[in-house]
């Protein structure tokens, strides 16, 4: 009985993923996800509430993976006592976008759904919301910077959500382009230069 509820769950999520790929999630049909299934609809609703609820199932292990990921390197810069943040800047965040690379390679298919298919859903703002927390912690490093004597220049916060923004869209570009792990690497390593360099121009440096 186990093994055919787990056959039965298991061909949902599947129909499921190539039906919110090919379609988004707005423009899939739970009647062909059913169908492709192999499934009636009342067994549908035996293991999902809606339609939401099973694109939901196919993302949040990954949404919450990557956001843990990501916060947790944002707040263990932001908790390095102040006088070292300067030179540790870079370090936690490069062996996050390092991680969340390695992440993404190995979950393509979900990590896709989340980042480009997922408008109508609770998911649509998942990048913009991983912009906002860099532009805050952004704004708290540049505070630093001004208490250990640095002349840092006023910068706008639309500004920083600009940067931040083009800097998050170039990173994921890796799903949108199923880019091999390798090639993904070594694109996000020269993107974090060249945001790194422009930044420290902002700054003054």
């Amino acid at each position: 009985m186990e093994e055919k509820i787990s056959a039965t769950l298991e061909s949902i999520q599947q129909a499921a993923m190539q039906e919110f790929l090919d379609k988004g999630f707005q423009g899939a049909s739970l009647r062909q996800i059913v169908k492709n299934a192999g499934v009636t609809t009342g067994a549908f609703y035996g293991y999902f509430s809606s339609k939401e609820a099973l694109f939901n199932a196919l993302v949040e292990p990954h949404a919450a993976a990557l956001m843990g990921k990501f916060m947790e390197a944002q707040t263990s810069f932001a908790e390095l006592p102040e006088e070292q943040q300067p030179d540790h800047m870079g370090v936690e965040s490069s062996h996050c976008v390092h991680w969340m690379v390695d992440y993404i390679c190995q979950h393509r298919e979900p990590v896709k759904l989340l980042l480009t298919r997922s408008e109508g859903t609770s998911y649509e703002h998942f990048v913009h919301n991983m912009v906002e927390v860099e532009v805050e912690y952004t704004l708290q490093y540049m505070e630093v910077l001004r208490r250990l004597g640095r002349d840092i220049p006023v910068l706008d916060k639309s500004l920083c959500h600009i940067i931040a923004s083009g800097m998050m869209s170039g990173i994921f570009e890796i799903v949108i382009h199923d880019m091999p792990r390798e090639q993904a690497l070594r694109d996000v390593d020269q993107l974090r230069d060249f945001y790194t360099a422009g930044w420290l121009k902002l700054m003054g440096a």
